[in-house]
C-alpha cells in the first residue's frame, strides 16, 4: 500500500498533497468535535473547515513547499534553518489569520476579524512550541513530493488545536490542556462542611 502511495504522489502531486492535506485537516476538527463528547456533530463546522483546509491550506502548502525548495535547496544546515525561519515568519501567520477568518466567513459572522484579533497571538506563540520542530524534520530529510502529505500529518494534531481555540479556546497550549483533561472532578465536601461550628 505504501508503495502504491508513494507512486501515486509522484504521479499526481498535487492532487494527492492537497487531498490528503485537506482531509486530515477536517478529520482534526472531526476528532475536536468527538473529544468535546458533543451528542451532535457540527458537520456545518467540519464542512467550513474543509473548504478553509482544501481551498487555501493544502494549496498554499503545496506550492509553498516548493518554493522554498527552488529558493534553498537542499538540506543543508544552512539551507533547513533558512527555510524553517521563513516558514515561521511568513507562513505560519498567513495560514493561521487565513484559518480564523475564513471559518469565521464561512460561518457568517457578522465580523470576521474577531476570532483572529482575540486569539491570533496566542496561536502564533502556542505554534511555536510545535512547528518548528515539524518543519525542521520535514525539510530535512522528507523528499520535496511528500513534504504537503507530511505536514498534512502533522496538522491533523494543530487543526484539532485550532478548532478547540475557535470555537471555545483562546489560542493557548494552557486552555487546550485543560480541555483534553475535561473537567475537575467536584470536591467531595460540600460549602457547609467548611463552615466553623
Amino acid at each position: 500500500m505504501r508503495k502504491t502511495f508513494i507512486r501515486q504522489v509522484k504521479r499526481f502531486p498535487w492532487v494527492t498533497n492537497v487531498t490528503l492535506y485537506g482531509c486530515l485537516f477536517a478529520g482534526g476538527d472531526v476528532v475536536h468535535q468527538w473529544f468535546s463528547k458533543r451528542e451532535d456533530m457540527d458537520w456545518k463546522h467540519t464542512r467550513n473547515v474543509a473548504i478553509v483546509a482544501f481551498s487555501f491550506h493544502g494549496n498554499f502548502n503545496f506550492f509553498w513547499m516548493r518554493f522554498l525548495e527552488r529558493r534553498f535547496p537542499g538540506n543543508s544546515a544552512r539551507m533547513v534553518l533558512r527555510k524553517l525561519l521563513l516558514d515561521q515568519t511568513t507562513a505560519a501567520p498567513l495560514a493561521t489569520s487565513v484559518f480564523y477568518t475564513g471559518v469565521s466567513f464561512l460561518e457568517g459572522k457578522e465580523d470576521i476579524f474577531q476570532d483572529w484579533r482575540e486569539k491570533f497571538f496566542n496561536t502564533y506563540k502556542t505554534g511555536l512550541m510545535y512547528w518548528p520542530f515539524v518543519q525542521l524534520l520535514n525539510f530535512a530529510l522528507v523528499p520535496l513530493y511528500l513534504r504537503t502529505a507530511f505536514t498534512g500529518c502533522c496538522a491533523f494534531v494543530w487543526a484539532t488545536f485550532l478548532c478547540f481555540s475557535q470555537q471555545s479556546g483562546d489560542g493557548t497550549a494552557m486552555a487546550a490542556l485543560a480541555w483534553l483533561r475535561g473537567p475537575a472532578p467536584a470536591s467531595d465536601a460540600s460549602p457547609q462542611d467548611t463552615g466553623n461550628d
